[in-house]
């Protein structure tokens, strides 16, 4: 069986390249072969579909991390080690024998980078996105406006990529099928077909809007919901809401990481809402009534016993977060502030205080 080509002698770059440099050398390589700057050109045609390959897998991280394993020990031309060199070499290790992470042979590694029957079954990506929420819109709940950058039908074309008034036929490159076939031996990969890009018909004449590429981009605006008590890390995929099929199938999702603010006043562990009131010192010794703000947009009346000491908790009963029928309470921390200026009055009174004040240690 002939090994596969190698990726990066089809793009012409080393495999410590860059992602920049990969993406570099495909664009101007593409630009180069492309069908329409080479019309009538089978050879041209051919190299396209090998750069197009060549880039699918190289620009996608999971997918290039497993073929460089699969590169590493032999399986298409030119890598690293040679195929035929190892076989039934005295005290070698075969490649059907090493561990590449449960996979049962060559069959299974390659179907693992470039899906089942070598296509992805037509899904597409989800887009993710981080989004950063108010500290009381986690911990309540609610809805947040958020843009993500998509692309939708041209509107002039209506996706077909034709220029108004063009006569449209079927692609002679793939049959109208809008998949090619590339690979060599025993390896065989689908992929959208570079000449119709994937729709199996092709223009006289590209839509001027788009290029000839059915789509344009646009600033897609959504209010995602925020579950009550949500924290940083947590997230929430909206199905059908990421990017379009560009062959007419479910749109990819959109998957939301939450990123929270920190409160001026709040601090939050787990449902429990904690915030931290000053006094100052005759308010500690001699006790007071204050009004403590919630989250929940109240304010509760908080009695201060007297002789409260620094760092004591009090207390709120059900003003936490409320998540799955169960609710946190809000605890109000007392620091005693140290007054820097006093005058002259107040000097002499806290005089008299300490010199009667019996402390014993």
């Amino acid at each position: 069986m002939a090994p596969a080509k190698d990726y990066y002698q089809v793009l012409g770059v080393s495999d410590k390249a860059s992602a920049d440099e990969i993406k570099k050398e495909y664009r101007s390589l593409a630009k180069q072969y492309h069908p329409d700057a080479n019309p009538n050109n089978k050879a041209a045609s051919e190299r396209f579909k090998e750069i197009s390959e060549a880039y699918s897998v190289l620009s996608d991280p999971d997918q290039k991390k497993k073929y460089d394993t699969m590169r590493k020990f032999g399986a298409f031309a030119g890598g690293p080690r040679s195929w035929g060199s190892r076989a039934g070499r005295a005290g070698s290790t075969k490649f059907e024998d090493m561990d590449l992470g449960g996979f049962s042979g060559l069959g299974d590694i390659f179907s693992s980078i470039f899906g089942k029957g070598g296509k992805r079954s037509g899904e597409v990506e989800p887009i993710e996105q981080t989004v950063e929420i108010p500290f009381k819109v986690a911990a309540l709940g609610g809805k947040v406006p958020i843009t993500i950058p998509v692309t939708e039908a041209c509107p002039t074309c209506g996706g077909s990529g034709a220029a108004p008034g063009a006569q449209v036929s079927t692609c002679q490159e793939c049959g109208g099928r809008g998949t090619v076939s590339f690979g060599q031996g025993g390896f065989a990969v689908n992929r959208p077909c570079p000449a119709c890009r994937g729709r199996g018909r092709v223009a006289s004449q590209a839509c001027g809007r788009c290029a000839g590429g059915g789509e344009v981009s646009i600033d897609k605006k959504l209010r995602v919901t925020v579950p009550p008590g949500t924290d940083s890390g947590h997230k929430v995929r909206l199905q059908g809401q990421g990017q379009r099929n560009p062959t007419g199938g479910r749109p990819g999702d959109l998957i939301v990481t939450f990123k929270v603010k920190a409160d001026r006043f709040f601090r939050r562990q787990g449902l429990d809402i904690h915030c931290t009131i000053p006094l100052n010192f005759a308010q500690a010794a001699l006790g007071t009534k204050l009004q403590v703000r919630t989250i929940h947009g109240q304010k509760v009346v908080v009695k201060i016993p007297p002789a409260t000491q620094p760092g004591r908790k009090l207390r709120i009963k059900g003003q936490g977060v409320d998540r799955n029928g169960r609710k946190g309470d809000q605890f109000v921390e007392i620091a005693v502030k140290i007054p820097e200026d006093l005058t002259p009055e107040q000097q002499e009174l806290l005089e008299k205080f300490a010199a009667k004040a019996d402390l014993k240690y």
